[in-house]
């Protein structure tokens, strides 16, 4: 059996509890419990969570856990000098370590992501790499397993991430049932974006919005910025300024986003080859649409369509709980 710790302190999020559930369904699942869980602190007794709740917990002891989880909290209250020694020395009594949504703070300031490539919440994300720079961070990632180091995105990335983890102990197997007995598809793959490309441009003006749904309806053209501008009614100079004022991203990466996101979908619910899909979303050619592919989701499409697949297959549906 392999002992779970879960890190709770003042202010700990409630949505951050998600992660235990996995765990929990395994142990359901099983002939005998798989897992045996905990809930820690840095004096033990009863911990307030961010919605009121209150989790009883052992206070920190040496005690090695087979995988200690820190869940997010408040990231503007520091983390108290005892959590952080708790943290720092972690790595010498757990054989693996996981941060939910902002938990990576807590590992970020014990020093554990230093030279690691980690993410969270994609709000909190360049909060992160700002205070903590030697960070490797990629905010646009669901999870990332740095070698004993496992950090995930916020809010419900941490069933995703806890799948992972169980899949990691267990095999895909048990992880696609957990995930059926949950009601959800099997987790989302660790490089799958935090948010879709016209959620993260949110243009403000009715101008910007219109180039940008003329832009989706004829992604397989070469869509240049003259034309684009042409659909906004301004001038090619006027709206490069306009559109990276109200977006943060110039036009030509935001086209190359949106190219993406539409081959992705073509890759999993398709089956035209690589070829037709990079012709149909704009794509000069496989090659093209392949490094577009590494950049956004740092693994190639042939990858991400197997598996699209292979989930497929295992979930046809999600399957309702008891």
């Amino acid at each position: 059996m392999r002992d779970i710790a879960f890190v709770v302190y003042p202010g700990y999020s409630v949505m951050a509890l998600a992660v235990v559930t996995g765990f929990e369904v395994a142990n359901m699942l099983a002939d005998e419990p798989l897992y045996d869980l905990h809930f820690v602190s840095e004096h033990g007794g009863k911990v307030r969570t961010s919605a009121g709740l209150m989790l009883d917990s052992e206070p920190f002891t040496d005690k090695p856990f087979d995988t200690l989880v820190i869940g997010g909290g408040d990231t503007s209250v520091p983390s108290t000098p005892g959590l952080v020694a708790f943290t720092k020395d972690a790595p010498k009594r757990h054989r693996r370590i996981a941060a939910v949504c902002t938990g990576a703070f807590v590992l970020a300031e014990a020093g554990l992501l230093n030279g690691r490539r980690a993410t969270t919440h994609w709000m909190h994300a360049r909060d992160l790499q700002k205070r903590f720079p030697d960070v490797k961070m990629d905010e646009d990632r669901i999870f990332i397993n740095d070698g004993a180091i496992w950090t995930s995105a916020g809010m419900t990335a941490g069933i995703d991430l806890g799948l992972a983890l169980i899949e990691n102990d267990l095999g895909a197997e048990l992880a696609k049932s957990v995930a059926r007995k949950l009601v959800v598809y099997h987790r989302r793959g660790g490089g799958q974006s935090q948010f879709s490309a016209l959620l993260e441009l949110s243009p403000k003006s009715d101008r910007i919005q219109t180039a940008l749904a003329y832009a989706r309806e004829n992604l397989h053209k070469p869509l240049t910025v003259p034309e684009l501008a042409n659909a906004a009614h301004l001038s090619p100079r006027q709206f490069s300024r306009a559109f990276h004022a109200e977006t943060g991203q110039s036009p030509a990466k935001a086209i190359e986003n949106l190219r993406v996101e539409a081959a992705r979908d073509l890759m999993e619910q398709s089956r035209h080859s690589i070829e037709i899909v990079a012709r149909q979303t704009g794509f000069s050619d496989r090659d093209h649409m392949r490094r577009a592919f590494l950049r956004a989701f740092g693994q190639p499409p042939q990858v991400l369509r197997r598996h699209a697949r292979l989930e497929a297959i295992a979930d046809p549906r999600p399957a309702e709980i008891g």
